[in-house]
Order: structure tokens, then sequence, then C-alpha cells
């Protein structure tokens, strides 16, 4: 049976080597994630808003003037 603390020490290895930083290394750090989170939660806002807007939108269209049994005056389209 292989020895457990050797596994132990070989991830213990492998974190530390995560721990250390490259200098060189650009990264977004925490503004980069509060601006993120700021636009995420404005896209949201923006979201909600709009489907509060879009249930008042009344989607029905008047009927054609030539569907109420009187014909339509054509003669106005013609010119």
């Amino acid at each position: 049976m292989p020895d457990m603390s050797a596994s132990m020490s070989l991830a213990a290895t492998d974190l530390v080597s995560l721990a250390d930083l490259d200098q060189n290394k650009v990264t977004p750090g925490v503004l980069g994630f509060i601006v993120f989170a700021v636009m995420a939660l404005a896209v949201w806002g923006l979201m909600k808003s709009m489907n509060k807007h879009m249930r008042k939108v009344d989607f029905k269209e008047p009927a054609d003037p030539g569907t109420d049994g009187h014909p339509a005056d054509t003669s106005a389209r013609r010119s």
C-alpha cells in the first residue's frame, strides 16, 4: 500500500506552487470582479424593467378597413 504521507506532501507542494504568483501575469483582481458584478446587476435591472414595460404593450392590431363589410377606398391608393 502506498504511503499516504508521500501523496499528501506531493499535494501540498502542488498547492504551494499554485500560491506562487507570477509578477508579470496580469489578473482582473477584486476591482474587475466588482465592475463585472455591477454590470451584471445593471443588466438584470434593465431586463426586469423591460419585461414590466412589455407586459403593458397591447399587441392587438386594428381591423383592416375593408373587412368590416364596406369596400375600401382604392382610389386614394392609386395616386
